[in-house]
């Protein structure tokens, strides 16, 4: 079975070798890059697996990088974990908001940072059988989830994994309440470390993306989110 491949983009030498030793050893292919310049043009080149990005860089910045990233057509259904020393929870609420699916914080445990990087890859892995059909149609919204594409009247949304999840689940059972646990469990299966903050910032983030249509998600106080029916 092939390796799964890394991206870590990260311009500290220590830290790319402690990286690169400890996930090699985990059984993955780990190629890096020392600024974001450069990592845009791996990732676009050579599609990862995963991105490890820093953003604490020379020159562009992390989260311009993951912003480029994103709006990339090559690169914006990449799985993306920020690894960084930025670690107030502002710094990790604006990281998930530009679009990374995992934040973890320098120092860090080798074994917890490999732990994460496969939750976040068996979450980008498309399971057969998890729903009846690879379509939903609920209103405006359409939702391919073989291809994990969304549109709202015809506009392609473009949105991060834990998103698109998010809204799979919500729009696959209309009126339906979710508690902010149950939809933790749905963007990340019980993989990885999720708080009740991350789905109110991912619910925002949805809700900016719809525009006009934002009200399609219902804040039910007290309990959690559903789609309107």
């Amino acid at each position: 079975m092939p390796k799964e491949s890394l991206l870590l983009i990260e311009d500290d030498p220590d830290i790319v070798e402690l990286v690169q030793y400890n996930l090699e050893r985990e059984g993955f292919r780990v190629a890096s890059a020392r600024d974001g310049e450069r990592g845009l043009q791996e990732a676009s080149s050579n599609h990862p697996s995963l991105i490890l990005l820093d953003l604490m860089l020379p020159g562009m910045e992390g989260l311009e990088v993951c912003r480029a990233l994103r709006q990339n057509r090559a690169t914006k259904r990449i799985p993306l974990v920020m690894l960084t020393a930025k670690g107030e929870e502002t710094d990790i609420v604006l990281g998930l908001e530009m679009g990374a699916d995992d934040y973890v914080t320098k120092p860090f445990s080798p074994k917890e940072l490999a732990a994460r990087v496969r939750a976040v890859l068996r979450r980008a892995e498309t399971k057969p059988g998890e729903v009846e059909s690879s379509r939903i149609s609920h209103g405006p919204l359409l939702i391919d989830t073989e291809r994990y594409q969304a549109w709202l009247r015809g506009k392609v949304l473009n949105l991060t994994l834990s998103e698109f999840r998010l809204l799979q689940a919500l729009a696959s059972s209309p009126g339906r309440v979710f508690t902010r646990d149950q939809l933790v469990e749905r963007i990340t299966a019980g993989e990885c470390i999720v708080t009740d903050r991350n789905v109110d910032v991912h619910i925002s983030s949805l809700r900016k993306k719809f525009g006009a249509d934002e009200e399609l998600i219902v804040t039910v106080r007290g309990v959690g989110y559903k789609c309107r029916e």
